[in-house]
């Protein structure tokens, strides 16, 4: 019997696991692909090793920068490369902002990406006086600051973190301090008070973050066993008993205690019978697919004009196909240093209910993305290469009430001994967010 399980080799199951193994604990990972990692991949495109899932972590949170120092890795930050917005047809500069409420009102009106009636609506804001416990961030800034600034900017903005709409994502789980400033009052004057930070906003490891699950699970002193899917959950006296592999060849496998670090879905149907309360509760989180498409140009095929320019985001009101593109040679040292002579980009798409966009084969995806990029920045040569990664399900969606939901979710899971979750499900979907899910839940399970 092993000591704890930990049902997932994502970095929130790795760092789960490298907590409980330096608290002296025996334990073990299964994962049911056939690497661990999770959304941290690194894959050859044209033979560059370059990120195809997460490319970087908030590095102005804390538990991200801890790991990478715990571990012993060095952190590299941006290039002082800027990002634009496609707006009205046009790649715009991308005005500094707190989820979409400007910090300079004159940075937003030199921007051109509102209208002149979208900017007059921005600029005098509407200070209701009451403020829900609460409400979609689209719902909140459209009442405050007008439906344009809402569609050119935040959801743009929301788009490439969870891959959602504006009026659907909560405030309070996303960006709780909106909540906070809109009960104190003005959001543009409270805004324009924040000091710059020189503070990088962004970090990654050199080669990128797909190496990161690597180094934890080399210094973790724990066990891995990949294409280890689990099927089954089930308590049996003061163990846990779970079913492993194939419904043919089923394997059974028991603990003491059990972190499940799996995405709501799978979470939900493991906790059926455990956690019947949780599990219905993670049943009603909903996800959304990506595709990230990653292309490698010569050098000589990119406008010298982008050379400075980090990638960007694209709202749906522009009807196009692609949501956001990064132009990883311009964003990041490393990725330039790869190889002087060829520039690595990539572009992504899908959105919350709009899986039908990402129904047609790779070579279609590859197709879309280059005309995208063709008819937004210029880029009309053929890539040397080009690869296509899919993340089915691979966002999960914070509705409004989600921070109640799981609050409930941990309630009914307190409930039960030895058992303890952590994922993007819960708490937020960047890197250090999950990582203090995470430790969140080995302190549980050491504790207990």
């Amino acid at each position: 019997m092993h000591d704890v399980v930990v049902v997932g080799g994502g970095i929130g199951g790795l760092v789960a696991a490298y907590d409980l193994a330096r608290a002296g604990r025996d334990v073990l990972v299964l994962e049911g692909s056939p690497e661990i990692g999770g959304k941290l991949r690194t894959r050859e495109v044209g033979g560059l090793p370059v990120d195809v899932g997460a490319e970087a972590m908030l590095a102005r949170r804390p538990e991200g920068v801890a790991l990478a120092e715990a571990l012993g890795t060095d952190l590299v930050h941006p290039t002082g490369a800027t990002s634009r917005i496609l707006s009205r047809g046009e790649l715009r500069p991308m005005p500094r902002s707190l989820m979409g409420v400007p910090f300079d009102v004159a940075e937003l009106a030199a921007s051109g990406i509102l209208s002149a009636d979208g900017l007059a609506r921005a600029t005098h804001e509407v200070d209701t006086g009451s403020v829900p416990v609460d409400v979609s961030i689209g719902d909140l800034l459209a009442e405050r600051l007008g439906d344009e600034l809402v569609d050119r900017l935040v959801e743009p903005l929301l788009g490439g973190v969870y891959a959602g709409h504006a009026r659907e994502i909560s405030s309070a789980a996303a960006v709780p301090q909106l909540l906070a400033m809109a009960a104190r009052g003005s959001l543009l004057a409270q805004a324009a008070a924040i000091p710059p930070s020189t503070a990088p906003v962004f970090a990654t490891l050199p080669g990128g973050m797909g190496r990161l699950p690597g180094r934890v699970v080399e210094q973790g002193g724990f066990a891995v066993r990949t294409s280890a899917t689990v099927r089954a959950l089930r308590r049996d006296g003061a163990a846990w008993v779970l079913t492993v592999g194939s419904a043919a060849n089923p394997e059974t496998v028991r603990a003491r205690a059990v972190v499940l670090a799996t995405p709501a879905a799978p979470t939900a149907r493991l906790l059926r019978d455990a956690a019947p309360g949780a599990a219905h509760e993670l049943a009603a989180v909903e996800s959304a697919s990506v595709a990230v498409i990653t292309h490698v140009f010569a050098r000589a095929d990119v406008p010298e004009a982008l050379a400075d320019v980090s990638g960007f985001l694209v709202p749906p009101v522009e009807g196009r196909a692609i949501k956001a593109a990064t132009f990883s040679f311009a964003k990041w040292a490393w990725v330039r240093d790869l190889d002087p002579d060829r520039l690595v980009l990539r572009t992504s798409m899908g959105r919350h209910r709009e899986e039908a966009s990402l129904r047609a084969a790779d070579e279609g995806l590859v197709h879309t993305s280059l005309a995208e990029l063709g008819a937004i920045a210029g880029i009309t040569a053929a890539p040397q290469a080009s690869h296509v990664q899919r993340w089915g399900g691979g966002l999960p969606q914070y509705a409004v009430g989600h921070v109640d939901r799981i609050a409930r979710v941990r309630a009914a899971i307190a409930e039960v001994d030895g058992l303890a979750v952590c994922g993007a499900a819960y708490d937020g979907v960047g890197i250090p967010a999950v990582i203090g899910s995470a430790r969140r839940a080995a302190a549980d399970v050491a504790r207990a």
